[in-house]
């Protein structure tokens, strides 16, 4: 009994410290996971912010290169308006506006609709006129177009503008947009309508210096040019920039 006991305390103490040694071995390689995962992690950190600021600096390259050709875009656009209205002779010569004796241009006036350019706007307005008398008097309105348009939809939009000035009836909404239509080509950027008020008789309108017909109703033409001069109009700003200058 005594013998079995000291061979069973002597192989006790042969184990105890084989144990203790795999015990250590297994702490050593917890350890070692915990690092590998944790530079593992680090790595990946490293490499997601490696990638996000590649692709900011890509981004603001991007961002960049559109915003200096719109720059240099709209630099070339200010060199372009500023030169024609330099050079009267060639203005002053224009077909639609040569019965308008003494007539001037104003300054020219952008439409922009949701940040889209539509046309540039001007008056050409003999001596003495009057805004608030506009009627009685031969003017010319220049519409310039910055985009391409179906005329159809410039037809269309007019009569729903020309609703906000005054009242008309359906038969006559029908008959000035089908003349509308006939007149009103599409149009593409740099081409132009001018609309020439004819006082106690009607409006004409010209289509890149030509003559495409004429509408021989006074009616219709207050409510048309009302769509740009009328106080009532949708867009006050423009109104206001073409009439600053001229007596009201």
């Amino acid at each position: 009994m005594h013998m079995q006991t000291h061979a069973h305390a002597h192989a006790h103490a042969q184990t105890t410290p084989f144990k203790a040694m795999l015990r250590r071995q297994a702490l050593w390689l917890r350890c070692c996971e915990g690092a590998f995962v944790t530079a593992m992690a680090w790595a990946m950190a490293w490499a997601m912010a490696w990638a996000i600021a590649c692709a900011m600096v890509t981004g603001v390259a991007q961002a960049q290169a559109p915003a200096n050709v719109h720059a240099n875009a709209n630099a070339n656009m200010a060199e372009a308006q500023a030169t024609p209205l330099g050079n009267s002779n060639a203005q002053y010569s224009r077909p639609e506006v040569a019965a308008l004796r003494g007539a001037v241009p104003t300054a020219p006036v952008r439409l922009r609709v949701w940040g889209f350019e539509v046309y540039d706007a001007r008056l050409w307005t003999p001596l003495g006129f009057r805004h608030s008398q506009a009627a009685q008097f031969p003017f010319a309105l220049e519409l310039q177009y910055l985009r391409r348009l179906e005329g159809a939809a410039i037809a269309s939009r007019s009569i729903d503008e020309m609703r906000r000035v005054g009242l008309f009836t359906d038969a006559q909404a029908q008959s000035w947009l089908m003349a509308m239509r006939e007149f009103f080509p599409n149009v593409s950027a740099g081409e132009r309508i001018t609309g020439v008020n004819l006082p106690g008789e009607g409006a004409e309108f010209w289509v890149n210096g030509q003559r495409v017909g004429a509408v021989k109703d006074p009616a219709f033409a207050r409510l048309f040019f009302g769509i740009w001069l009328d106080e009532r109009t949708s867009e006050p700003k423009m109104r206001a920039q073409l009439l600053q200058g001229l007596q009201p």
